[in-house]
């Protein structure tokens, strides 16, 4: 039995595992295709203990491969790779029974941790498809996003209550409507509403409906957002703003699974997954008394954190060009491109307003910038100044550690020739390190995530570099 099969068109992706492998001295056999390696399962020529395989290849998918594989050994561990950073393929891997999915480029390290996780996994046992979209709805390589992926996937399965956290412009109503779509309750209706942006008197009756004759003004019977969400999902956004009297009411639909209209007798059933969102701290707004406890923890059943953009800047890009893309499509016109050098400055933007900034402005370059190509001097002016007065977070900070690098480079060039380059990456990982440590309190799972590093690499590192133990929760 060969204990890993590879299934991946790409040779190097191939070679590096089989080598990774091979220093682990775990077994394995590769195949170039999905196709390959579904003959020798229907030959019975073989069996794994785990199959780790690409998504995307000429002729089958590894999402066929996934499922022939669990038709003939339901408990085999199965790893999904994919260069297709999107939530569809997330989705699609965990809907068919993947063990886990990992993202392309992937660190060794994590990729072998992981196959570790995976045979331990099949050695215990021992005893849906879904195509990516041209456009997926949400787009991220970052590791946080990857952790927002996986918790999707594994959801799409639950009825649970959800309290999505983040800061405006970041996606959260994005990431209700995946969460919809994926869930078993994705024929039935999915109801938004800002409860920050209806008055405070209009919002009980936005919600659960009312008679006629309930006030002046009303006229006829309405039904509210519990009851045009029928059978589906109810997404209440900014719930940290509710008013305290219909967090109270709120409570007890989500406790009893009923409601009356406003003037009202009769009780109605609430047949619908809710799932809320906030740009708030609702611990802090709970300690403060502005948000009910016993509220607070009906909705905090299963949470997801969005990152900021300035947490995800490696996601940039491939939003940029994602954004560029719809915008062309929209107006039916060719899609603009930036340069490396825009591309760079975007980077150095902070993006208070995140995600969603960052669509408005490519949406403002297709229709505004004047050619095909879009350099720094096309970017909006308060662009290009927000990185020039960034307090040395931009271009000139990076031109200043430049500087200072070059210098010490040539001082150790001099004087410990044969050694620079060691003795120049051993301070930079250290610093590295040491600064995302700070960063997340010593929590060295976090400090991994943001760092793009496995957690077993950046474990070896401390090991390696004889960074001092900084208190944290790992």
């Amino acid at each position: 039995m060969n204990a890993v099969w590879i299934v991946d068109d790409d040779r190097s992706i191939r070679w590096v595992l089989e080598k990774a492998l091979a220093r682990e001295n775990i077994a394995f056999r590769s195949f170039s295709s999905a196709s390959e390696a579904l003959g020798v399962l229907d030959a019975n020529n073989g069996t794994p203990q785990v199959l780790i395989s690409d998504i995307h290849m000429p002729g089958e998918s590894g999402l066929v491969l996934l499922q022939r594989a669990k038709e003939r050994y339901p408990e085999l561990p199965v790893i999904i790779m994919t260069a297709y950073s999107d939530l569809d393929s997330a989705v699609a891997a965990f809907q068919g029974g993947a063990f886990e999915y990992l993202p392309k480029p992937f660190d060794v390290d994590q990729a072998i941790d992981l196959l570790r996780r995976a045979l331990e996994e099949s050695m215990h046992q021992a005893g849906a498809d879904e195509e990516v979209a041209s456009l997926p709805e949400i787009l991220g390589h970052a590791a946080s996003m990857q952790d927002v992926f996986r918790a999707i996937g594994r959801l799409s399965q639950s009825h649970a209550t959800v309290l999505i956290n983040g800061e405006s412009g970041t996606g959260k109503e994005l990431v209700a409507r995946a969460l919809h779509r994926h869930s078993p309750r994705r024929e039935g209706p999915f109801i938004a509403i800002n409860t920050a942006a209806i008055p405070r008197d209009l919002l009980e009756s936005e919600l659960f409906g009312h008679e006629r004759g309930a006030f002046t003004g009303a006229a006829a019977q309405r039904r509210g957002r519990f009851e045009q969400a029928e059978g589906g999902t109810l997404f209440l956004d900014e719930i940290g703003d509710m008013p305290s009297e219909l967090q109270t009411r709120l409570l007890r639909v989500l406790s009893d699974g009923h409601f009356y209209r406003v003037g009202g007798h009769t009780p109605v059933k609430a047949n619908v997954r809710v799932i809320t969102a906030t740009h708030q701290n609702l611990e802090q707004r709970v300690r403060e008394g502005l948000f009910r406890e016993d509220l607070f923890h009906r909705l905090n059943v299963i949470r997801l954190r969005l990152p900021p953009l300035r947490e995800r800047r490696e996601d940039i890009p491939v939003l940029v060009r994602h954004f560029l893309l719809r915008s062309a499509q929209e107006l039916g016109v060719d899609a603009k491109r930036l340069t490396e050098a825009a591309l760079r400055h975007l980077q150095l933007n902070e993006f208070p307003g995140n995600v969603r900034q960052l669509e408005n402005l490519c949406h403002w370059l297709t229709v505004m910038a004047p050619g095909q190509m879009v350099d720094v001097a096309d970017l909006p002016s308060d662009m290009r100044d927000a990185v020039a007065l960034s307090g040395g977070s931009g271009a000139s900070s990076a031109q200043d550690w430049l500087a200072a690098l070059n210098d010490e480079a040539d001082r150790l060039l001099h004087a410990v020739p044969g050694e620079v380059f060691d003795q120049l990456s051993r301070a930079f990982e250290k610093a590295l390190i040491l600064r995302a440590l700070a960063t997340t309190g010593g929590r060295r799972v976090e400090a991994a995530q943001i760092l793009g590093i496995g957690r077993n690499t950046i474990t070896r590192k401390i090991q390696e570099l004889g960074i001092d133990a900084v208190k944290g929760d790992d």
